[in-house]
C-alpha cells in the first residue's frame, strides 16, 4: 500500500495563497518564489498526496474537487502551526489566512456584519469566509473555525465562550392591540393570531407563582426568519415571541408593545462562540471571539435601557 508523504507547511501556504489569488504567478510573487519554483513545489506536493489539487491554465489556477476538499484542512494545519508558535511566545504574528465563521442569518446581518469593516481594518491579513444560516451547521464536517450560536449548551465536544444572554419578549403592534385587545394570560393566546419564528411554537412563561407555563401556539403565520416575523408584527398581523436583539429598536420606538408583563418569557439559551475542542485555538479565532465580546459588551448594547420601559422590568441584568 502506498503511503502519502508528509507535506511541507510552506507548500500548504503556497496552495492557500493560490486559492486566494487564483494565480500561481501572483502567489509566487507574494511568497518570494519564482513561478517555476512554485509550480515545482505544487507538482511535488500533488505527487506526494496522490491527488491533483489545481486546474492550471496560462491565466489562472483553480482548485479541483480534491483541492477544494483539501484546502480547509491545509488552512487548519497552518493555523495549528501558528498557534503553536504563539504558545511558545516566539512569535507575535498578525493573524492571517482565512477565518471560516458560521452564524445565524438574522443575528449576523444585524449585529456582526455591520462591524466587519472595523474587524477587517484591524486584521488586514485575515480573510473572512462567513456562512449565515439559521440551520445548525456541523463545525467539523464544514471545516468551520468558529460558530456563533444561540443554544442551550450541552455538547462537550465544543469549547464555548459566552457572548450574550438570550432575552425574549412577547410583543404586538399598537394597531393590533387596538383591533384585537391585549391577552391577559398565556391561555388567552388561543384567541389571538400568533406569529412564529421557524419551529419555535412552544412558548414558555414564568407564572406568578414562579413555575413555568408552557403553551404550544397555533401559528397564524410562520416564517423561518426572525427579522421577517418582527416586520409583520410591526405591520399589525399578530402577537410575536421575539428576541430582544431582533426587536429592541422597535420596542424603544413604540412600533411594538410588550405584552403579558406578569408572565415573562423564559429562555434557557445563551449566545455562544463555539469551536471544536480537538483544535488549537488559532490566533485568528481568538481575535475574532475577543472582538465579538468587546463589540457586544458585558451588557449587550441592544438590551441597554429596555428594563426601564413599561412591562420590561424583568429584563434587568440582575434578573436575567
Amino acid at each position: 500500500m502506498l503511503k502519502a508523504k508528509p507535506v511541507d507547511t510552506n507548500d500548504l501556504k503556497l496552495l492557500v495563497r493560490i486559492a486566494q489569488l487564483g494565480s500561481i504567478s501572483a502567489a509566487a510573487r507574494d511568497l518570494g518564489l519564482t513561478p517555476a519554483g512554485a509550480s515545482a513545489r505544487l507538482a511535488r506536493m500533488e505527487k506526494g498526496l496522490g491527488a491533483r489539487l489545481l486546474h492550471r491554465t496560462t491565466r489562472q489556477a483553480t482548485l479541483t474537487e480534491d483541492g477544494l476538499a483539501f484546502l480547509p484542512h491545509a488552512e487548519h494545519v497552518l493555523d495549528a502551526a501558528e498557534a503553536a508558535r504563539a504558545a511558545l511566545g516566539r512569535e507575535q504574528a498578525m493573524p492571517r489566512g482565512t477565518l471560516r465563521v458560521a452564524a445565524p442569518a438574522s443575528f449576523a446581518r444585524m449585529h456582526i456584519v455591520p462591524g466587519l469593516s472595523d474587524f477587517c481594518s484591524r486584521y488586514p491579513e485575515l480573510a473572512i469566509d462567513m456562512r449565515i444560516s439559521d440551520g445548525i451547521v456541523d463545525l467539523v464536517e464544514g471545516a468551520f473555525d468558529v460558530a456563533v450560536r444561540y443554544a442551550d449548551l450541552g455538547d462537550s465536544s465544543f469549547v464555548a465562550r459566552r457572548l450574550a444572554p438570550d432575552r425574549r419578549v412577547l410583543v404586538a403592534s399598537p394597531e393590533y392591540i387596538e383591533r384585537r385587545g391585549r391577552p391577559n394570560t398565556p391561555d388567552d393566546l388561543a384567541e389571538h393570531a400568533c406569529l412564529v419564528v421557524g419551529t419555535l411554537d412552544l412558548w414558555t412563561f414564568k407564572g406568578v407563582d414562579g413555575k413555568p407555563i408552557a403553551r404550544r401556539v397555533t401559528p397564524a403565520l410562520r416564517i423561518n426568519d426572525g427579522g421577517a416575523v418582527r416586520d409583520v408584527a410591526c405591520a399589525g398581523l399578530g402577537v410575536a415571541w421575539m428576541a430582544t436583539w431582533c426587536a429592541a429598536d422597535e420596542i424603544r420606538s413604540g412600533a411594538l408593545v410588550p405584552l403579558l408583563p406578569e408572565y415573562p418569557l423564559v429562555s434557557t439559551q445563551t449566545l455562544w462562540a463555539l469551536y471544536p475542542n480537538s483544535r488549537e485555538l488559532a490566533p485568528k479565532v481568538r481575535v475574532f471571539i475577543d472582538w465579538l465580546v468587546a463589540r457586544f459588551g458585558p451588557e449587550p448594547y441592544w438590551d441597554r435601557g429596555l428594563d426601564t420601559l413599561p412591562g420590561l422590568a424583568h429584563l434587568a441584568p440582575d434578573n436575567s
